[in-house]
C-alpha cells in the first residue's frame, strides 16, 4: 500500500521540487552529499532538535512529530509559533511516512539515529538531512543544529543562537560562583514505574554543567545510553547529591512522583531536607534539545539556583 502511495504521490512532489531545487546546495550529511534546495519553504522536521532549530532560525515547518510521551510538539514551542498549525507526523523513532508524503516538502530534516531504510524511502519524497552523530555528546546538539542550519540557508541565525546560549552560560556560571552556589548535581526522570538518572553527557545536562555545577550519573547509566534502568525508591541514596533535578513527561509521571514523595526513601534525602530538588519540565529536559530548549534549561537554572 505504502509503495503504492508513494508511486502516485512521488510525481507531483517531484515535479514541485524541480524548480526549488534549481539552485541546490550539497551538504554533507550521515548517508552522503545531499543536495538542498537554496530556499525551502515547504520544512518537514522528524527529530524535536531539528523543529527547534528550525524555529530558532526563523523557519515554521509545516509538519513536526511529537514531543516523548504527548500528542503535540513540546509546549515551550508555542511560545514561538502557532503550534496549532504543525501537522502531526508521527512521535520519536515512528514516522508516519504517508503523512509526510501528503504534505509535498521540499526539505526534511531528520533525527541523527534514522534508520536507513527510513532515510530511503523519505529521501525519495524530498532531500533528507541527517547529521552525521557520533552517539551521546554534551555537545552534539550545537553540530546538529549547524547542520539544519546549514540545510535552510540560516548559518548565521544559528551560529548567533548558539553564541547567545554560550554567553548566557558563562554569565550563569559567574554568578553562581559570586553567590558561592554550586555543587553535584542529578538530572532524573520520573516515570509510572518510579526513576530514571539521565546520562552526563546529554544536551540538557550539558547546559547544567557549563553553568558551573558538577553533573553526575555515578556509573548508573550505560555507555551509549540516554538513561539508568528503574530506580527502587531504596536506591534513591545514589543520586543523593547537592542539587536534584527531578522531570517528569506526562501526568501519570507526576502522580507517580507526587506519591514517592510521601515516603520515606524519599523525604530523608539529604537534598530533600536542603530543600534543593528542583522540578523540572520533562519535555525540555529529557526529550527536547535546539538553541530554544537551551534558553528554557538556563531560564529553570537561574530561577531556582539564583532566586
Amino acid at each position: 500500500m505504502l509503495s503504492k502511495v508513494l508511486r502516485h504521490g512521488l510525481t507531483g512532489v517531484l515535479l514541485s521540487s524541480l524548480i526549488a531545487n534549481a539552485q541546490a546546495r550539497e551538504l554533507d550529511t550521515a548517508f552522503g552529499e545531499v543536495e538542498v534546495p537554496d530556499s525551502p519553504e515547504r520544512v518537514v522536521t522528524l527529530y524535536e532538535g531539528a523543529l527547534d532549530a528550525a524555529v530558532a532560525a526563523g523557519v515554521t515547518p509545516i509538519g513536526a512529530i511529537a514531543t516523548r510521551g504527548g500528542n503535540d510538539v513540546a509546549a515551550y514551542m508555542s511560545e514561538h509559533i502557532d503550534t496549532g498549525e504543525l501537522e502531526m507526523v508521527g512521535v520519536a523513532r515512528e514516522t508516519n511516512i504517508e503523512a509526510v508524503l501528503r504534505l509535498q516538502p521540499d526539505l526534511i530534516l531528520a533525527a541523527p539515529q534514522l534508520p536507513e531504510e527510513q532515510y530511503r524511502l523519505l529521501s525519495r519524497i524530498a532531500p533528507t538531512v541527517v547529521p552525521d552523530s557520533n552517539g551521546l555528546s554534551r555537545d552534539g546538539w550545537k553540530e546538529e543544529s549547524r547542520v539544519y542550519g546549514q540545510a535552510l540557508g540560516k548559518e548565521a541565525d544559528i551560529d548567533e543562537a548558539l553564541e547567545q546560549i554560550e554567553q548566557r552560560a558563562a554569565e550563569i556560571n559567574e554568578r553562581l560562583k559570586s553567590a558561592n552556589v554550586g555543587g553535584t548535581a542529578y538530572l532524573a526522570r520520573w516515570m509510572p514505574a518510579g526513576p530514571m538518572v539521565m546520562s552526563s553527557k546529554l544536551f540538557s545536562t550539558g547546559i547544567l554543567a557549563s553553568t558551573g555545577l558538577e553533573v553526575n550519573d555515578d556509573g548508573l547509566v550505560n555507555e551509549g545510553s540516554a538513561h539508568s534502568d528503574i530506580l527502587s525508591l531504596e536506591n534513591l541514596s545514589l543520586i543523593d547529591g547537592d542539587w536534584l533535578f527531578l522531570a517528569t513527561l506526562n501526568e501519570e509521571g507526576q502522580q507517580a512522583l507526587d506519591a514517592a514523595k510521601q515516603s520515606s526513601a524519599f523525604t530523608r534525602l539529604n537534598v530533600v531536607e536542603q530543600n534543593h530538588v528542583v522540578p523540572v519540565n520533562g519535555q525540555v529536559w529529557s526529550s527536547a534539545s535546539g538553541p530554544l530548549a537551551a534558553q528554557v534549561i538556563l531560564n529553570d537554572i537561574e530561577e531556582a539556583l539564583l532566586p
